[in-house]
């Protein structure tokens, strides 16, 4: 069986002397809609992180194409993986529209500068996130959930076949957040491979194709939701006493938490 485009062989995850992550493997489908879900604290980011080459690990190696992944040039990364990370900065004063365009980066050289391919790839992201009416604005102008789908849009803007999310959803309301995912399962269905960290486990049950299910820096298992989420599988990685049912609206898991004087 062929590899997929990206996955980690036997990493070693940690942040200065503090070790994560030991000996993990994990692999992104092509063309899935994956999603990493866990308690906090579990490596999750710390995954996603590698996967985008902000991490390198300390062991095992990350692959992306049948290569490892810290042997590519930043720019190479960049035209084929793209990444919304939990928290981003951006420079005081700068427009939606100029923060977007940053998304074209990895496109451009000495040789090649702005485009119309740039400008049409601009206006479809912006315009696939609802924030081409906030082109002129200020993004420091803006509420959290605007801001948001900004980022997004500058993610979308770099036109990558493989994109990362890390917590894309936090700070949003319940219909910005089902927005934002429903966006992200249209750009699914269009070909892309989607890899997001999630911390609702019905919204990942719900969306996703595919689950990366991890607890203590460890993979427990994997799988499509309705193949793997239990509430054997719930209590065990979330300590958490539930129902699983069928989802009377997606037909997907769905998670319903016992407590207090609903415990049997």
């Amino acid at each position: 069986m062929t590899a997929p485009r990206l996955h980690a062989d036997g990493v070693t995850l940690a942040y200065d002397q503090r070790v994560i992550s030991r000996g993990l493997s994990a692999e992104i489908p092509d063309g899935s809609f994956t999603v990493i879900v866990g308690p906090n604290a579990c490596g999750k980011s710390t995954l996603l992180r590698s996967f985008s080459r902000l991490l390198k690990p300390s062991a095992g190696s990350v692959v992306l194409d049948g290569k490892a992944i810290d042997r590519y040039k930043p720019k190479e990364v960049a035209r084929t993986i793209g990444l919304l990370p939990q928290t981003s900065v951006a420079p005081e004063g700068i427009t939606v529209a100029d923060l977007v365009a940053r998304g074209r980066y990895p496109h451009q050289n000495l040789i090649r500068q702005w485009s119309s391919t740039d400008e049409a790839a601009l206006w479809a992201a912006m315009e696939a996130t609802n924030v081409q009416s906030l082109a002129t604005r200020q993004l420091d102008e803006l509420s959290g959930g605007q801001r948001q789908r900004v980022w997004v849009a500058m993610a979308l803007a770099q036109e990558t076949p493989i994109l990362l999310l890390d917590e894309p959803t936090t700070y949003l309301d319940i219909a910005h957040q089902i927005d934002l995912l429903d966006l992200f399962a249209h750009l699914h269905r269009e070909g892309n491979t989607i890899v997001a960290v999630l911390h609702d486990l019905n919204h990942a049950a719900r969306y996703a194709t595919n689950l990366i299910v991890m607890k203590d820096g460890e993979v427990v298992t994997t799988g499509a939701p309705r193949d793997i989420v239990t509430a054997e599988l719930v209590s065990d990685v979330f300590g958490l006493s539930c129902l699983v049912i069928d989802d009377p609206v997606s037909h997907t898991p769905l998670v319903i938490p016992k407590s207090g004087q609903w415990q049997d």
